[in-house]
């Protein structure tokens, strides 16, 4: 389980690079393109290195760096072709002189955060039982629907911003008419992949597994994600967005209202 431990510590440091990145190019958002990658690399490295099979340890890394390519591309492809992400430019225009302390101060966690979910792949790598299980099957049946439906949402809202008219609007078609943060929702769901894996009542360490998911899921709902996103979008929508927010979840899908 030390390999875990690696993984944070490669991840920190991979870090320290990213903020001297986003720092000499003036777009923070360079800071979740480096961390995507990073933790790609780092879990891939832990699935590789746990005990037990080969095959699952090969099927766990090709599972996470299709994870890393197609977040890590796509957040790549949006900060070199866009303005900076609207959560930054606000963080960066309240902070003023302080703002790279404060961004120091954002990074600090993020190895420690990439070091918790190696916990997961590795118990999902460690599974002592060789064959293919039908659990196997599902966990990498959830990773990649979680993907697709990421990369959906993702699309849906990238074709709505090219219609005429849609200035000043929200995006309420497909996935975005069910929550808010469809996106969000995806990338949380995930990381159950690796407890579907791993999972095993009777070995209690097994229950660790559920970090990943249950970090996820906290980091996104309430602190890195949809706070600070949400507060740059009252800013710039106003009661359209509260609107918005009133007849739709932020991350749990419903029919709206």
């Amino acid at each position: 389980m030390s390999v875990c431990l690696y993984a944070g510590v490669f991840v920190s440091l991979a870090m320290l690079l990213a903020w001297a990145l986003q720092r000499a190019a003036g777009n923070a958002g360079w800071i979740d393109v480096v961390w995507t990658f990073s933790t790609g690399l780092a879990l891939a490295a832990v699935a590789l290195a746990a005990p037990g099979a080969f095959w699952r340890h090969a099927l766990l890394a090709t599972l996470i760096m299709a994870w890393a390519a197609r977040l890590g591309g796509h957040i790549a492809w949006r900060v070199a072709s866009g303005p900076e992400d609207t959560r930054y430019a606000m963080m960066r225009a309240a902070a003023g002189p302080a703002f790279q302390g404060q961004m120091l101060k954002l990074i600090s966690g993020q190895g420690p955060v990439s070091g918790l979910l190696a916990v997961s792949v590795y118990l999902a790598a460690a599974q002592p039982v060789a064959a293919l299980r039908g659990a196997d099957i599902a966990g990498a049946c959830v990773l990649a629907l979680a993907l697709a439906g990421e990369a959906l949402a993702d699309h849906q809202l990238r074709v709505w911003r090219t219609r005429p008219g849609t200035e000043g609007g929200i995006c309420e078609t497909g996935l975005w008419s069910l929550c808010r943060h469809p996106n969000y929702l995806c990338e949380a769901l995930a990381w159950l992949a690796y407890p579907l894996i791993a999972l095993e009542p009777a070995r209690p360490v097994t229950w660790l597994s559920f970090i990943a998911p249950v970090l996820m899921f906290l980091v996104l709902r309430y602190l890195t994600g949809v706070p600070p996103l949400e507060t740059a979008m009252r800013a710039r929508r106003g009661a359209v967005y509260d609107a918005y927010v009133a007849r739709t979840n932020a991350m749990w899908p419903r029919w709206p209202k």
